[in-house]
């Protein structure tokens, strides 16, 4: 699992650390990965958050949206990963 945000990685670190989340996370300061994905936003805002399931083949498998509900991202990414089964 890799978790992208405009973030620097310092600030990654702390946030992974506070949260126990053990998770790779990248720094997409210029939001070239974000623009790439159709998550950016114009100006200063942030990214559109968006959960991305990918599939060894590179394929995306599923979209996941939710500006508020994390639970929602976790949920659908871990159906998705089920109906792989």
């Amino acid at each position: 699992m890799v978790g992208i945000s405009v973030d620097p990685w310092d600030q990654q670190l702390i946030f992974d650390e506070a949260n126990h989340l053990n998770l790779m996370l990248l720094s997409d300061p210029e939001r070239s990965v974000a623009s790439q994905f159709g998550v950016k936003r114009m100006g200063r805002l942030p990214n559109k958050r968006r959960t991305f399931v990918v599939g060894t083949d590179r394929r995306v498998l599923a979209m996941i949206t939710s500006e508020s509900n994390m639970g929602k991202h976790a949920d659908g990414a871990l159906a998705t990963l089920q109906e792989l089964r």
